[in-house]
């Protein structure tokens, strides 16, 4: 049974832990890419990795819908140090993800790892909507202040 799933940060493609070769790495089937999408929330920066905590308040993450096998599934949750039995920073849920055009689907039910709030520590709230171009561009400023 396949499963689709809303990543938003180190699991998208290019990105530390990049879903393909996390995939690869362990030999399980390929996730199918299906497109970008968004889901309610806010992000926040632990540093070299973000958190998404969810909002009613209209803002939104953008991220990647990918459908993928149970396998890899339990691979995202041992990356993302996610127990169901136990406590820990991200947790496990269930979103609606509205898909980008030209997408013909409107929204999916997906998996996704927001953070518990009560675990954000000292992460520091982050206006951009995308962490890969927020993480890109204080990569670029660091770059620029150390020169």
């Amino acid at each position: 049974m396949s499963i689709y799933v809303f990543v938003y940060g180190t699991l998208r493609a290019g990105e530390i832990n990049d879903l393909a070769l996390a995939a690869a790495g362990r030999g399980l089937p390929a996730a199918r890419y299906v497109g970008p999408a968004s889901v309610p929330g806010r992000l926040v920066d632990f540093g070299d990795w973000p958190g998404l905590i969810p909002v009613e308040d209209g803002r939104r993450v953008r991220g990647d819908v990918f459908l993928v096998e149970p396998p890899l599934l339990a691979l995202m949750d041992e990356i993302e140090e996610y127990d169901p039995a136990l406590p820990g920073c991200f947790v496990r849920r269930e979103v609606r993800a509205r898909l980008e055009p030209p997408s013909p689907v409107r929204s999916l039910a997906c998996q996704y790892y927001p953070i518990d709030p009560a675990l954000r520590g000292a992460a520091v709230d982050i206006a951009a909507d995308d962490w890969i171009r927020y993480r890109m561009v204080r990569q670029a400023r660091h770059i620029d202040k150390t020169s």
